[in-house]
């Protein structure tokens, strides 16, 4: 696929070039990936300033995300990976593979620098906001190895989602005390004081006055984010998909259930379909992970899109996210994993407008125009899809709309291989007529293919309404 990036995607990809040692503060969802992988190619490729890379990620974005971009763009030809994880064995294996790339969880990092012979010459630390104790091994260990690094880049949404304090490990990994201090002691007697305290014990640490205003601009040189410069028309609003994939048991159940609308479960549950509506609503709610069986019990089938959804919270660091459910089971084991907080109430509504909420629940349904949401947060996760066209642009009007202060970003969980990627282009094509949802359901009976760039090319070019082509 050919990479056509935007004004800001260009400029933090100058930015990674020119600076050895930065960070990337770009919300979810505005590429830092594919911004990154492009500065690689160029100084590995391109320029030859550096040799060895190791990418440091949360382990399900090491294993999926950063080989899906690897792979998926023309002009990263060339830009080889090996993924360093699994057993020990597998490990060390993929070590001594000769590639530009080795890719590793952050589990990895204190065992990979005690065991191996530190030779990378440039890192890229995922998700910076992990490595915000100085206390953790995966700091330590790094630490240790930071002076034989030339260049390292670090990526976040929110650096410091509890307190200024977690700057000071993240920055260091950077610059090695450079703009912060050598020693977190030092920094935190610089710019803060106590707070909440019992007696010698002090639990808490507030800014001092102007605090926050001189640790920014001590990181202004090698620090950029969305909000510091403005590179996209506001508000703008960015779509995203983030795929799951069942494995191969799970896949093989959605399968049989699709082709002959029934399928044995490995606990004697009996599950079926009477019609292709009703077949339609429960390979959703598969796709999900759980479905109703008879007389509603719940049947669990898998947990992908939660996986996926804890990995988008710990991506957000405590910004606020807004998470559209569909079916009640959903929201139960949403419930059952994470904190979270449905909107409901008026006092719900200003509470979530307050920051107060970080995870919210919404049905789309219960999003009615005229709700306004745009002041507690700018960024929507779809867990469950829906077919009605009219309650997805409602819901994502909540927070996409006049007095956004910020992008908003519109994340779908989606199950590959499954009824949700046809929901997604009927989304797209604006063909979410009740036809079309049949056919999607029809056609798949006995793995016919439904032929969806006629439907899409027949009704013309998808917009959201407002004339933004949907992606």
């Amino acid at each position: 696929m050919k990479y056509k990036p935007h004004d800001y995607q260009q400029y933090a990809k100058n930015f990674i070039l020119t600076h050895p040692a930065c960070c990337l503060m770009l919300d979810m969802g505005l590429g830092k990936t594919i911004i990154t992988l492009s500065a690689l190619w160029l100084l590995a490729l391109d320029s030859f300033d550096i040799g060895k890379i190791l990418v440091i990620a949360p382990k399900r974005v090491a294993e999926s995300t950063w080989p899906k971009e690897l792979a998926k763009w023309e002009h990263l030809t060339g830009l080889s990976y090996s993924l360093v994880m699994g057993s020990k064995k597998q490990r060390e294996d993929a070590l001594s593979r000769k590639t530009s790339v080795y890719i590793i969880n952050r589990e990895n990092v204190a065992w990979l620098v005690a065991n191996h012979r530190w030779d990378f010459d440039t890192v890229v630390i995922d998700e910076l906001s992990s490595f915000k104790s100085n206390q953790a091994e995966r700091f330590k260990a790094l630490k240790k190895v930071r002076p034989m690094v030339q260049r390292v880049i670090g990526l976040t949404g929110t650096p410091a989602p509890n307190s200024l304090l977690d700057l000071w490990p993240q920055m260091f990994l950077l610059d090695l005390g450079q703009r912060l201090g050598r020693f977190i002691g030092a920094y935190r007697e610089r710019f803060f004081l106590p707070d909440k305290r019992s007696r010698e014990i002090i639990y808490s640490y507030k800014p001092r006055d102007g605090a926050e205003e001189k640790i920014y601009e001590l990181l202004s040189d090698i620090c950029i984010s969305m909000k510091a410069v403005d590179f996209l028309n506001m508000p703008e609003k960015i779509s995203n998909c983030i795929e799951v994939a069942l494995d191969q048991k799970e896949q093989k159940i959605y399968d049989e259930f699709q082709k002959e609308m029934c399928v044995a479960l490995d606990n004697e549950e009996e599950l079926d379909a009477m019609n292709a509506a009703g077949l339609s609503n429960k390979l959703l709610q598969m796709a999900n992970g759980a479905v109703y069986g008879e007389n509603k019990k719940v049947i669990h089938i898998h947990d992908r899109k939660l996986d996926a959804l804890e990995d988008l919270i710990e991506a957000a660091n405590g910004k606020p996210i807004l998470v559209a459910y569909w079916y009640k089971h959903d929201l139960a084991r949403i419930r059952e994993r994470f904190a979270v907080r449905t909107i409901d109430t008026e006092k719900d509504i200003d509470d979530w407008n307050a920051g107060k909420i970080p995870v919210a629940l919404i049905h789309p349904a219960a999003a009615g125009h005229g709700l306004n949401l745009q002041e507690g947060g700018s960024t929507i996760v779809w867990f469950g899809l829906t077919w009605s066209l009219e309650l997805y642009q409602q819901l994502n009007a909540r927070l996409w709309r006049q007095g956004q202060k910020n992008k908003v970003i519109i994340q779908h969980i989606v199950t590959c291989g499954t009824h949700d990627e046809d929901v997604m282009k009927a989304l797209e094509a604006k063909d979410t007529r009740q036809s079309a949802l049949i056919e999607a359901v029809k056609a798949r009976i006995g793995g016919a293919a439904y032929d969806w760039e006629s439907r899409k090319n027949h009704a013309g070019i998808p917009t959201d309404g407002n004339g933004t082509k949907l992606s």
